[in-house]
């Protein structure tokens, strides 16, 4: 059973997402090619360590991850990770991860910000409010502060940063935009979330390790939020409600924590049953909230964190295969971005097309076991 933490109701003042972007980094690898890396800093020849990784790769439901780790290119030059010279595997450290984290960030969080805010329609002198999310490293002046300067922003504007929330962090960024807009009509909220999991590999063959170096990759997400009618209703969708909830199980199978050699991952095979047995309960806190039922709901946005994951949603909610496609086509393309996942799935949805008043209903999954769920409704 899980514990409802918060729920909001539905205000009569709609607030909207008017445009969604991605971002991944240039550079990304095959999982085939991951694997065979895998085996070779890790299992070293050892046939049971060997078979475990065939299996995680081969299962996962993914077919290339971004990642702002070049090292294992053909011609890339010897990089904390890994040296072609010597095909020496390396373990740098925490600050060493953090540097490259840093200076990835001060790229991308202004990249993808100015792209967002430019396809939406808005100004920079529009803008009132920024949030940014990261559970992957830390700076400062931080990444609110690089978008600031690139888009010429007042420094009036109030800027915000959530970070180590983890994979469902974009749903209190998303939250606290929708308050913001509720509280000013004239608000215009730029969102951004960005994850550089890969910075955290770690080779060794726990399994805690293994699991997530199958699954976590790089990638950016953005939107802009305001109460202001759309300009296209095309990209647009209007954010109705939010609901948080805890599967009290699950309180130390999914755990995030920072090591002398990078932030390190506890993620218990475990996670998708306890989802399954959960993620019923969780959504109806929302539904009831909307007055609306499992079955009005038309599309769904569920948080890829794994393929075992997304089949134990779908049978825990008794959804029809087709239900999680556009969940399932990023797991297969980008692999788990963390925070920025979810607004990945969505642009996908919006892709393959909804039509005006469609509900869709978004979840997301971190530490805790914590289940995020939202309600939104096609333009």
């Amino acid at each position: 059973m899980v514990s409802c933490i918060s729920s909001d109701t539905i205000k009569v003042m709609p607030v909207y997402l008017h445009h969604i972007e991605t971002l991944l980094p240039p550079t990304s690898y095959p999982q085939e090619e991951i694997a065979a890396t895998l085996k070779r800093s890790v299992a070293k020849g050892d046939r049971r360590t060997e078979k475990i990784i065939h299996h995680l790769y081969a299962q996962s439901a993914i077919e290339r991850r971004s990642s702002v780790v070049t090292d294992f290119l053909p011609d890339a030059e010897p990089g904390i990770f890994y040296d072609r010279a010597t095909d020496a595997f390396l373990c740098p450290s925490t600050g060493a991860r953090n540097a490259l984290y840093t200076e990835a960030a001060r790229t991308m969080f202004p990249t993808i910000a100015t792209r967002t805010l430019a396809a939406s329609g808005f100004a920079p002198e529009q803008l009132t409010h920024l949030i940014t999310v990261s559970c992957t490293g830390f700076f400062q002046p931080g990444p609110d502060f690089a978008i600031l300067k690139a888009l010429g922003l007042s420094a009036h504007a109030e800027r915000y940063h959530l970070g180590f929330m983890g994979c469902y962090a974009a749903f209190p960024a998303l939250r606290m935009a929708k308050a913001f807009c509720e509280a000013n009509p004239e608000a215009v909220v730029l969102v951004v979330c960005l994850e550089l999991c890969s910075l955290h590999v770690q080779w060794t063959a726990g399994m805690d390790d293994l699991l997530a170096g199958s699954v976590f990759a790089d990638g950016a997400s953005a939107t802009v939020v305001s109460a202001r009618e759309p300009q296209s209703a095309t990209s647009a969708l209007r954010l109705d409600a939010f609901s948080s909830a805890i599967a009290p199980a699950g309180d130390s199978d999914m755990a995030w924590t920072i090591g002398d050699v990078g932030f390190q991952m506890r993620l218990s095979s475990y996670v998708p049953e306890i989802i399954q047995s959960n993620v019923k309960d969780a959504i109806q806190p929302i539904l009831e909230k909307a007055e609306r039922t499992q079955e009005e709901i038309t599309h769904w946005a569920v948080h890829p964190g794994g393929r075992a994951i997304l089949d134990r949603v779908e049978r825990g909610l008794d959804l029809p295969e087709s239900a999680l496609v556009a969940s399932r086509e990023v797991l297969r393309n980008c692999g788990n971005m963390s925070s920025a996942t979810i607004l990945f799935v969505l642009k996908e949805l919006l892709s393959h097309g909804v039509a005006p008043e469609d509900t869709l209903l978004a979840m997301a999954f971190g530490p805790g076991l914590t289940i995020e769920t939202a309600l939104l409704t096609a333009l």
